[in-house]
């Protein structure tokens, strides 16, 4: 059959798959029938096709859909009845094809502080919440993989171990492995130095959950994201549990191939945003009362909050030096004295920045008037500058999208939502823009 699509998807899952999965289940297949809608593939016998459809049913439509599109079916049948075509079926959770002994499987370090109930939840981050706790109650089932993307000291590794944490105490035996992708890289390179890569996949490929840590790190990298690739196939058809974390969503990662951030794509992309005032207030209060046993004032960690746009690090940083000092010199930590022990990190610090700053500085670096900027006018030109100013005013003040938009002439808050948003992403995969985000940041500052 010359025109048949089997000899092409074979070429592509033999790319996809470990060569050993690949010659057990996929070598013996023959093409039964074929037309412009359906391949049916004959199987040995009844049980090989339950096999296919439950452990490599996803990364046959994956690959089908890169070859012909999302409407061509690709369907097994048992050699034994030759009388009909198997229907797909619903993967069973409980034992997984092709599965290998996992004795022995690694085990990594989770910070035991970082759980569900020490993480403050705000609107910023809601989502992402309430996502890493269902998939912390149903690993493999909820939503696999799932994707956590946002700024740096946002809450993404919090949440990581948060779920490592949730499981290993819900289920001591479950096999969960928390690593930065650095770390993946790095144990890849001495595995090929040492000539020990069946080790390597032995290690990656049999457990239970995999929590990876700033997968951006992975970019550039060819042989990483070949191994990373292979080892996501075999850990998804085996509905083991996989969460990544980064710093952009899959479609902004332009260092990253097309057919791992199509993986990424695949499941719950859920991000995490700055968090507004009160979260910020509210971590600092709870992180005092945790590792200081101290009630912070509200006046303290409103101040305190008011200096740091995004970085809960940063807050946290801060908070350690207020009450480091406080508790060094016998002093009460009032507002005051918040302000007088941050006085050397904070220059400053009681010259906030306003909205009319922030569009005056902006007006003049793109050659333009602040009236318009402000303008209704929707041509290129003044719309980028426009949306550039509207999301440093969310993020280097405390000022809401309806406030913003009245600023702006009176746009809809929706406007400034989007405006917001268009330059998240644009920043995420264009270093000049983020560059110049950074400089607009230290001048305003």
């Amino acid at each position: 059959m010359p025109s048949s699509v089997w000899p092409t998807l074979r070429r592509q899952l033999r790319a996809d798959l470990p060569a050993e999965d690949f010659r057990t289940w996929f070598h013996p297949l023959r093409v039964a029938s074929e037309d412009a809608d359906h391949l049916v593939l004959e199987a040995p016998n009844s049980r090989f096709v339950e096999a296919l459809e439950e452990g490599f049913r996803p990364i046959v439509d994956w690959a089908i859909a890169d070859l012909k599109g999302p409407t061509y079916q690709v369907l097994f049948k048992s050699g034994e009845t030759r009388t009909s075509v198997a229907t797909p079926k619903k993967s069973s959770r409980t034992k997984s094809v092709g599965s290998p002994d996992l004795e022995g499987a690694p085990s990594s370090s989770l910070n035991p502080q970082y759980r569900f109930d020490s993480f403050v939840v705000g609107n910023s981050n809601r989502f992402a919440s309430a996502a890493s706790q269902a998939v912390a109650e149903k690993p493999g089932i909820a939503y696999n993989p799932l994707f956590l993307y946002g700024g740096v000291g946002l809450g993404k590794t919090h949440l990581l171990h948060a779920i490592g944490n949730r499981l290993r105490r819900a289920a001591p035996g479950t096999r969960v492995v928390y690593l930065a992708a650095e770390d993946f890289v790095n144990d890849l390179i001495t595995s090929i130095r040492f000539e020990r890569m069946p080790a390597f996949r032995e290690r990656y490929r049999t457990i239970d959950v995999l929590l990876v840590d700033d997968i951006q790190f992975l970019a550039k990298k060819e042989r990483s994201q070949e191994e990373f690739f292979h080892t996501f196939n075999v850990l998804y058809t085996r509905q083991k549990q996989i969460i990544v974390t980064s710093d952009a969503q899959p479609r902004d990662m332009a260092d990253i191939e097309e057919r791992l951030r199509s993986r990424f794509g695949s499941g719950l992309l859920a991000d995490i945003q700055p968090p507004d005032l009160e979260t910020k207030v509210a971590i600092l209060q709870r992180k005092a009362r945790q590792l200081q046993g101290l009630d912070l004032d509200t006046d303290v960690a409103m101040f305190i909050a008011r200096q740091v746009h995004s970085n809960v690090r940063e807050l946290e940083g801060l908070l350690n030096r207020v009450t480091a000092f406080a508790s060094l010199s016998g002093v009460p930590l009032d507002l005051e004295f918040a302000k007088e022990a941050l006085r050397d990190v904070l220059p400053e610090q009681d010259r906030p920045v306003s909205s009319a700053q922030i569009i005056k500085m902006v007006a003049h670096h793109y050659g333009l008037k602040v009236r318009e900027i402000k303008s209704k006018s929707n041509s290129r030109q003044i719309t980028y500058p426009r949306q550039i100013a509207m999301y440093l005013c969310k993020r280097l003040t405390e000022m809401s999208y309806p406030e913003i938009g009245r600023v702006f002439n009176g746009k809809h808050h929706s406007t400034v939502m989007y405006s917001v948003e268009q330059i998240e992403r644009r920043r995420a995969g264009d270093e000049r823009l983020a560059a110049q985000l950074e400089r607009f940041t230290r001048q305003l500052s």
